[in-house]
């Protein structure tokens, strides 16, 4: 019987890890393995991950057009944008509080000496402009806007055309049906390339296996543990128990559907690329309605970081103390708005995090040689975080779904209360 996709993902996954560390360790002096079959795999890795973002755009784009339309009324646009909105930056501030209180109970980082640590050069210096990144949502050409993969941009573009056209009504039936077809031709396409995740995920897990230098990884322990420890809670028991509480779905119901997010999440490292992936458990496996995924979805690529949160702040003070130099109290307020912004700054793709934390450790003058422990070991973490990122939108997406039945039940029934 043919094994489930999630099933050969994770094997794909743990696969590729467990032969990229044998080439490593064991046959590293063998060109063809240390040099050509890494390359290869790069290369094939980094052909799967395009593949993926090749259909981004244009998906989010289309589905978020055909979910405006979608919708009962522009009245249900308004309360759905702003209930998603809202739980993304409840979601975010719960991240960081959980974070900031762990660190400061375990201080992270006191006995680390990173005295010898090797210095990184630091290529971002300013901390994100929250009135530039608004003015910055409206494009100037939309052309540039689809090329560079803007997405705040993109959404904000479909948002207009698909409020228009449902203002239009019957008028444009014909633009209504294009755009329906136009989405499942894209989902159709989302599902041909799936099936050639397992070999991606080999394919990209291969490299990280054979290139990850794990000299760094003993003196600093606790630090990642600690981190990870926070983003697997997060993933396992703290989303899954939200969802049993807000919605009909049970915790151990949603773990199970999320896995393959899970999975396909922890091998590309990337929100954005993951989004036709948590569309399609959205949609498919928890029974959200698509004008709730379209909408929400690539907005939560974007600015639901949940994981990020967590590993700027358990991050930053862990090489504040690693350097002798603690986060005081008069510097938290502000600390905190700033790890907030970037959080919301760091968007979905691959290292989103490790610039932010970059950015910040610049910021508040700890030395920049504190950017080298980030870097050393950002691809490991940076893994589970998208994976807390993405699971977090699924999450939030379907407690917003269930409010918008709510609601839907709660309209009917005033209706026939009036008609009797």
């Amino acid at each position: 019987m043919m094994k489930s996709l999630s099933t050969r993902i994770f094997i794909g996954l743990f696969a590729g890890l467990i032969f990229g560390t044998i080439v490593q360790y064991f046959l590293n002096d063998i060109g063809l393995f240390s040099n050509n079959l890494v390359e290869l795999a790069d290369g094939v890795g980094t052909m799967f991950v395009n593949m993926i973002m090749m259909l981004v755009v244009p998906l989010v784009f289309v589905s978020i057009v055909c979910g405006v339309c979608e919708l009962q009324d522009l009245k249900s646009f308004g309360r759905l944008g702003g209930k998603t909105f809202g739980f993304y930056i409840i979601n975010t501030v719960v991240a960081i509080a959980t974070a900031l209180l762990l660190v400061l109970l375990l201080e992270p980082g006191k006995d680390v000496d990173m005295g010898s640590t090797e210095g990184v050069a630091i290529t971002a210096t300013e901390l994100p402009n929250l009135m530039a990144l608004v003015i910055d949502i409206v494009p100037r050409n939309p052309v540039a806007a689809f090329m560079s993969g803007n997405m705040l941009q993109v959404i904000f573009m479909a948002l207009m055309l698909g409020g228009v056209i449902k203002s239009l009504g019957e008028h444009v039936a014909g633009a209504i049906q294009g755009f329906q077809t136009a989405n499942k031709i894209m989902m159709k396409l989302i599902s041909v390339v799936m099936c050639l995740a397992p070999y991606g995920v080999f394919a990209l897990m291969l490299k990280l296996g054979a290139t990850l230098d794990a000299g760094m990884l003993v003196s600093v322990i606790e630090y990642m543990a600690l981190i990870l420890a926070l983003l697997l809670l997060w993933i396992f028991i703290v989303y899954p128990i939200a969802v049993g509480i807000f919605t009909p779905i049970s915790a151990k119901n949603f773990r199970d559907k999320t896995q393959e997010l899970v999975l396909f999440s922890l091998s590309t490292a990337s929100s954005n690329a993951t989004i036709p992936v948590t569309m399609r458990t959205l949609t498919d496996k928890l029974g959200v309605n698509r004008a709730v995924a379209g909408f929400g979805v690539p907005l939560g690529a974007t600015m639901n970081m949940g994981g990020v949160a967590i590993y700027i702040t358990i991050a930053i003070f862990f090489v504040a103390n690693a350097f002798d130099m603690p986060i005081t109290t008069e510097q938290l307020p502000s600390l905190l708005f700033s790890i907030f912004l970037l959080s919301v700054g760091a968007g979905g793709v691959p290292g989103g995090g490790m610039v932010m934390l970059g950015v910040l450790i610049h910021q508040i003058g700890l030395p920049i040689e504190a950017f080298a422990i980030v870097a050393a070991l950002d691809r490991i973490i940076d893994m589970v975080l998208t994976s807390c990122n993405v699971v977090g939108d699924a999450a939030v997406l379907t407690i917003v779904d269930q409010t918008e039945k709510v609601h839907q039940t709660e309209k009917v029934h005033q209706v026939e209360l009036a008609k009797s």
